[in-house]
């Protein structure tokens, strides 16, 4: 019986690993790690032998388990990384480009954003456009405190710096876009923006 019980436990972890391998990866980014055990339904000690178990089979792949004290993620491997990092040396050589352009005018003109809010403004999926700012420095990301799945994106000092404003109230025109951007997701029914 208690090898039976030590079978369905290991058996039980493996499961777990799985499905925060694929939580882990369905976000796309980190995530606090009370949120994890609360998707996984586990307690802090099953959370921990799962994240062993997955690191372990994450040995030696393109792809590792990252836990910093608070949240959880996937990251590129050390045995990866170089190339990766190469190849994101050449995405900050690149221009923004136009939907990085429209990216901004949003968090500058609404304000901070989710990133579903971005999407739904724009009307496509704007996550490489989110990491391509983040990674020029024109914009960062903090904790939603509203819902701990999401970030809430603003645009940096630095951009503000650059565009010799002190503030975004201060850009041309603000007066007469914030409102317009305002009544446009009013009239669309989409939900309730950030103050």
């Amino acid at each position: 019986m208690d090898s039976e019980n030590k079978k369905e436990t290991g058996a039980n972890i493996s499961e777990l690993a799985a499905r925060a391998e694929a939580f882990l990866f369905s976000e796309g980014e980190p995530l606090p790690a009370r949120r994890l055990k609360q998707f996984l339904e586990c307690t802090d000690a099953e959370l921990d032998l799962a994240l062993q178990e997955l690191a372990h089979r994450r040995e030696g792949s393109g792809i590792s388990l990252v836990r910093a004290p608070n949240e959880i993620g996937l990251a590129v491997s050390p045995l990866c990384a170089p190339q990766i990092r190469k190849e994101q040396e050449k995405e900050l050589e690149r221009e923004i480009g136009d939907a990085g352009l429209e990216a901004l005018a949003i968090l500058l003109y609404r304000g901070p954003s989710t990133r579903s809010q971005i999407d739904y403004i724009r009307g496509v999926n704007t996550s490489s456009t989110l990491r391509t700012l983040l990674s020029h420095g024109l914009a960062e990301r903090a904790g939603n405190p509203e819902d701990a799945r999401e970030y809430i994106y603003s645009p940096t000092a630095e951009l503000l710096a650059h565009l010799g404003v002190a503030d975004a109230k201060d850009l041309p025109d603000y007066a007469a876009i914030a409102p317009e951007l305002a009544a446009f997701e009013k009239s669309e029914g989409m939900h309730e923006s950030q103050e």
